[in-house]
């Protein structure tokens, strides 16, 4: 089965190595016919620290790393 990779923008960048990424997706409701915006917050990998807040990052799914990482940059 294909990683899934996300596109999002970093809103918080304060752990050593992690990275909280909001991923904003737009869906037209199936009623209302009007376009919605949803938001999730990822946390995801960032081994080299080299990402701030307000990047645009693309992350990809991955192995646990740990409790609540579940997910890995892998570009910008």
């Amino acid at each position: 089965m294909p990683k899934r990779i996300l596109q999002g923008t970093v809103t918080s960048a304060k752990n050593d190595q992690s990275l909280t990424v909001q991923v904003e997706r737009r869906f037209t409701h199936p009623v209302m016919k009007k376009t919605v915006r949803k938001t999730k917050k990822y946390r995801a990998h960032d081994p080299n620290n080299q990402f701030k807040v307000g990047d645009s990052v693309r992350i990809q799914e991955c192995a646990p790393v740990s409790k609540t990482k579940r997910w890995e940059v892998v570009a910008q």
